[in-house]
């Protein structure tokens, strides 16, 4: 008989002593997302060790996202394209450095990883070895045009591959078979 929860991951027990205030923030936050406190805490650190320490180490700044919205959306089209070309190896060597190899789903792996830690809302689905990402970003068209290009130019020098795009100023749409 298979067990129902057998794809669970195995869970360890440790104890760490907080300030009284970060627990109750803790328990405040919890309550605000509907979550239990474990859950909560485990989605913290989880961001901080797959995400949040490496920003300094690879050259990550945060910006305002309208201010960041505004200037990108005040680029042309050829110095998106421009920009999305360099953009590229910069963007493959930090998904090696925070992976440890450069494979499809590595990759994809760490690029819905940085959506979502630049507030990008993403849908994955999977069928059958044939992927498929949406991603709704507010940000204007260049944002998606930036990034088709990148990812345009990724899946083809470095995993020999076509990718499927779509995209709008507010969304952009890929498609691809592993």
């Amino acid at each position: 008989m298979e067990e129902p929860y057998s794809n669970k991951k195995k869970t360890s027990t440790i104890t760490f002593r907080f300030d009284s205030e970060l627990i109750d923030r803790l328990h405040k936050e919890a309550t605000n997302h509907q979550v239990n406190t474990n859950t909560l805490a485990t989605q913290a650190l989880k961001r901080f060790l797959e995400w949040d320490i490496y920003q300094s180490r690879i050259g990550l700044v945060n910006l305002n996202k309208s201010v960041f919205t505004k200037i990108f959306n005040s680029l042309s089209e050829k110095k998106v394209i421009e920009i999305a070309s360099v953009g590229k190896d910069e963007m493959l060597d930090i998904a090696m450095f925070m992976k440890g190899e450069t494979n499809i789903i590595s990759f994809m792996s760490w690029f819905e990883m940085q959506m979502i830690n630049s507030s990008v809302q993403v849908s994955h689905m999977s069928d059958k070895g044939m992927h498929t990402f949406v991603m709704k970003h507010e940000i204007g068209k260049n944002w998606s045009l930036y990034n088709k290009t990148i990812l345009e130019l990724i899946f083809e020098e470095l995993f020999h591959k076509k990718i499927d795009i779509k995209y709008d100023k507010n969304m952009f749409a890929l498609r691809f078979s592993e």
